[in-house]
């Protein structure tokens, strides 16, 4: 009963953690890649992706896209699940090694849980499959020690055991060398048999042998079947050419990250954000962390209690006082010390697949996904050192303020993906009205920075997904590209028109040309802009750094047609309200294709709306749609308007009347003081 109690109060605290904002969730960073990949290109493209990067594992992949369909509600719960479920058998592997202790296995679980190091368990599709892995090895370790309880049914757990463990092994490398811990675990298991140091060691390495044989054929596998194609061994042309240096690197960059994965993880669960700024965030934050706090210390209190240190009989001699705190510390000192030595022993094993390709663990997206393997070791520290402590109430104290902080900060980043999710889906919406085709073949060149968790990769799979969504074959139609990141590599070689363009896309290929391109620039709460290329070179309130001022050059309006024929896909249904950006976009589009009425009449629905840009360059379209239909007093006022918002529209404006002025009749006074009035207002050159 108390078990099932304990697994309900970790179900509790994961969906308090990670499950609460499930709805207003979506797809990010590589799912998009591989979600498009497998619905829309099909199973063997699938397969192609992974046949040079964890084929095992992409057989995961095609098993579970089969259930699962491409909606973000059914893999964040699926991935929430198996979270949940690692915790479980990290509960009953601590029951299992540390028996008569209660709430110690429950400690070590809500420690893993909630651990504040990963903060990627929202890309749910990637990680799901991540923590199916993980939960493999663990689920090897519990079955290992199940054999060593149950000889009579010793074999049959072993090779229930080895099976798990050898899907760990080959699927992926996260978990590949903690695979060593298992002669830790053994020892820790057989520590109260009376054997001697030869019985002890022969049979350690008895339990140990099946599992060490898997390990070493996983081993050969990967150095003569198959070599990891994407990420290869760096440090060994190291070792070769500076051996000392690079042992110095090492040895740092360990040192680094087990300073990283112990204390920076979970100092920054103290990090709260500003009233000022995210008071209602603050507000649901106190919410999840007090609801957290309050289950948490009820199971604490009524779980069966823990023996007292310290009776206070004052009756009792000051001797056996004392007699009984050295039995109790004794005691407890033995566990703690197990706990916090095997931890350890699995933090030096943890972080090998990382450190011989040169990778260093971050807190940072998306290199916090290398935190992965140090969690079983760090909740094994943590847990240890707390229990060091002798005081009952101090430790529950300490547990439940430790917990409790880290499944608020993970709401608080939970709250963060929510808005990205929200935010990229109005970044594809407002394209679409922008532009309802393109033709293929055209790279998308755009700004950094509107989007934290997603790359320029991700979201070309989307481009094609929405432009392309009968496409199949290995050519792909569309491609995104982050200039500031891709310059001068082969997807983006200058920003120079008539110059190919190659990206490789593992399931595909794109071939294009810097002529064939769409300068696009994005950041909310402004509007999408498709850049123009006669305008948008003088405008100054894009960012130098972002190159996109340089890309609007590049900008090939005959690239967009007005015939739609993109489609959203179901994950980004429904169509958001028609606020100002619709109108904006609509309006862009129709002053494309010069049909002035349609303009000024999106114009005149959207101000009589009181709709108002949050970008004073969105007035542009209006502008120029009222300058050609004659209004050149509501083209002058909305002209003022955006100067006085921003000085630096001073030169896109003159750029943009200058325009007006060559493709306008030369008629009517009106005209000519409108003309005379902006040169004079922005002192505009000839």
């Amino acid at each position: 009963m108390k078990r099932c109690l304990s697994y309900f109060v970790l179900l509790i605290v994961a969906i308090l953690a990670y499950g609460l904002l499930i709805p207003h969730l979506g797809f990010y960073w590589d799912d998009l890649p591989i979600l498009w990949i497998r619905f829309q290109l099909g199973a063997e493209a699938l397969t192609r992706y992974f046949s040079t990067n964890r084929p095992v594992w992409g057989a995961l992949y095609q098993v579970t896209t089969s259930i699962i369909p491409d909606e973000p509600i059914y893999w964040q719960i699926f991935a929430l699940i198996w979270r949940w479920l690692g915790a479980v058998v990290v509960f009953a592997i601590v029951e299992k090694l540390w028996k008569g202790k209660p709430r110690l296995e429950l400690s070590a679980a809500l420690l893993f849980l909630v651990y504040p190091g990963f903060n990627q368990q929202w890309s749910a599709f990637l990680y799901s499959h991540f923590f199916i892995v993980l939960f493999f090895f663990l689920f090897s370790y519990l079955l290992m020690l199940r054999a060593v309880e149950e000889p009579n049914r010793y074999w049959k757990l072993t090779a229930f055991g080895l099976f798990f463990s050898a899907l760990n092994l080959w699927m992926m490398e996260y978990f590949y060398v903690l695979e060593l811990m298992r002669v830790g675990v053994i020892l820790a298991a057989l520590r109260y048999e009376t054997l001697s140091l030869r019985e002890r060691a022969v049979k350690t390495l008895k339990l140990w042998l099946p599992y060490l044989i898997v390990f070493i054929l996983a081993v050969l596998s990967r150095l003569f079947i198959f070599n990891n194609q994407v990420y290869g061994i760096g440090l060994g042309a190291s070792l070769k050419s500076a051996p000392l240096e690079t042992v110095i690197a090492l040895a740092r960059n360990i040192r680094f990250t087990l300073k990283l994965v112990l204390r920076e993880a979970w100092l920054q669960t103290a990090h709260f954000p500003s009233i000022a700024s995210a008071e209602t965030i603050l507000t649901s934050y106190y919410f999840v962390v007090g609801l957290a706090t309050l289950i948490l210390v009820a199971v604490f209190l009524l779980t069966h209690s823990e023996r007292q240190v310290v009776n206070d009989d004052k009756s009792l001699k000051r001797k056996e006082i004392f007699s009984s705190i050295q039995r109790y510390f004794a005691s407890l000192s033995m566990t703690s010390l197990w706990m916090i030595g095997l931890g350890i022993f699995a933090l030096l094993l943890s972080g090998w697949p990382f450190w011989l390709v040169g990778f260093v663990p971050s807190l940072a997206w998306p290199a916090s996904r290398f935190t992965l393997p140090f969690m079983f070791g760090v909740s094994l520290i943590f847990t240890g050192v707390v229990y060091l402590i002798p005081w009952e109430r101090v430790r529950i104290v300490l547990l439940v303020s430790l917990v409790a902080l880290a499944a608020g900060k993970q709401f608080l980043t939970a709250n963060e993906y929510a808005q990205d999710w929200q935010t990229q889906k109005e970044l594809f919406w407002q394209l679409t009205w922008r532009a309802p085709n393109i033709a293929p073949d055209t790279a998308i060149v755009m700004n950094e920075g509107a989007l934290k968790f997603y790359a320029d990769n991700s979201l070309s799979a989307a481009v094609n997904w929405i432009y392309a969504p009968e496409k199949r074959g290995e050519d792909i139609d569309y491609v995104l590209l982050y200039p500031a990141t891709r310059l001068r590599s082969p997807a983006l070689p200058k920003l120079e028109p008539d110059l190919p363009i190659f990206t490789e896309y593992l399931a595909g290929q794109f071939h294009g040309n810097t002529s064939q391109i769409l300068a696009v620039y994005f950041m909310p709460p402004g509007c999408l802009r498709v850049l123009d290329p006669e305008v948008d070179l003088a405008n100054r309130s894009i960012p130098e750094q972002s190159l996109m001022r340089f890309a609007s050059r590049l900008t090939n309006y005959e690239l967009i047609s007005s015939e739609s024929t993109a489609q959203m896909p179901k994950p980004y249904e429904p169509e958001p309200e028609h606020g100002w950006c619709y109108y904006f976009e609509k309006a862009d589009l129709a002053r494309q294709f010069e049909k002035w009425d349609e303009v000024a009449a999106l114009g005149n629905k959207a101000f009589a709306q009181g709709l108002q840009p949050a970008d004073p360059a969105e007035r542009f379209p209006f502008i120029e749609g009222y300058a050609h239909l004659g209004s050149w007093d509501r083209a002058v006022e909305l002209s003022k308007r955006s100067f006085a918002e921003s000085e630096r529209m001073d030169r896109p404006l003159c750029e943009l009347w200058e325009r007006i002025e060559v493709e306008t009749a030369a008629e009517g006074p009106e005209r000519s003081e409108a003309l005379l009035a902006i040169k004079r207002m922005f002192a505009c050159n000839p």
